[in-house]
């Protein structure tokens, strides 16, 4: 058994199609023997693209990245839809209307700013405790509740009588294939997801993003160097405060801290939530309040 390395960071890994997220965390898992990791975002065997992966300290700042905004290039098929939404499922009903470009371009405004969406039945989401993709397997019908999701931009990349491929950024929360289920009932027609691709989660990019097959070469598992970024990568919307050793310290054991007490306090109001840093290095996420500072997370860098 291989021993497990100190690495702490976040990879930028571009999924392939025709895995699961899981089955790509191991495949990194396996060669690059992290004490631990984690992915930030599932994506279904049939979507490929950006996949944050944490690496050690960043495991601790996973939330912070799954709650950011998301980019994604979807391309649908007019006509058919399927019990999945995507062309993983049967075909369950067929319809001969096929939309023109300008009566797509003429909906899209519908789908942009806050929206309600049904979430596709095969999701994960937990109904009285079971994943609703298994309760559909079992033929159980599955009613699944609205919720307000936020789209910023929905584009027109593409399209041909048969299929149309869209670009969209939204918030987190959003089911591609449920928009483009929607964006099939308002043009009076049906359409399923063919491909999926993830272009960006919050800083991650897939212009930059680390492709699954080259992830055992030797730069990468001997230095990861050039690759591997920093654990504060999702923090940079957070404030930071800087801490002297002692203070330091202090947070590492989880102790609680005055706020007038501090020497580097400036009198700046505090964030509910901040990173504390010592000499630039993540020491803890901490959250303030009533004058206390109090360490939620403590990193071990």
């Amino acid at each position: 058994m291989s021993q497990k390395l100190p690495i702490n960071g976040w990879l930028n890994l571009n999924k392939p199609l025709g895995i699961t997220s899981a089955k790509a965390v191991a495949i990194v898992k396996r060669n690059l023997h992290p004490l631990k990791i984690g992915h930030a975002g599932t994506l279904d065997p049939l979507a490929s693209g950006v996949l944050p992966l944490a690496l050690g300290e960043a495991t601790k700042t996973m939330q912070f990245c799954m709650d950011t905004d998301k980019e994604y290039e979807f391309t649908v098929k007019w006509g058919e839809a399927t019990a999945t939404l995507d062309s993983e499922g049967e075909v369950i009903q067929r319809s001969d209307v096929r939309p023109t470009q300008r009566q797509i371009l003429e909906i899209l405004p519908q789908f942009t700013g806050q929206i309600s969406q049904s979430p596709p039945a095969y999701s994960a989401i937990k109904i009285n405790g079971q994943r609703a993709y298994d309760l559909a397997r079992q033929g159980v019908e599955v009613q699944m509740k609205l919720r307000q999701i936020q789209i910023y931009e929905l584009a027109l990349i593409s399209d041909d009588v048969e299929t149309a491929t869209f670009r969209v950024s939204c918030g987190k929360g959003t089911y591609i294939r449920s928009l483009a289920r929607d964006i099939a009932a308002a043009l009076n027609t049906l359409a399923h997801v063919t491909v999926l691709t993830r272009t960006k989660v919050g800083k991650f990019s897939i212009n930059d993003a680390i492709l699954l097959e080259n992830i055992d070469k030797t730069i990468y598992k001997d230095t990861l160097s050039g690759v591997l970024l920093p654990v504060d990568t999702v923090l940079d919307d957070i404030q930071v405060l800087e801490f002297t050793p002692e203070e330091a310290v202090r947070l590492r054991y989880g102790q609680k801290i005055l706020i007038q007490n501090l020497s580097q306090y400036s009198g700046i109001p505090l964030s509910d939530v901040f990173i504390a840093k010592c000499g630039g290095v993540p020491v803890a996420i901490c959250e303030s309040g009533d004058g206390i500072i109090k360490p939620l997370r403590v990193f071990n860098l």
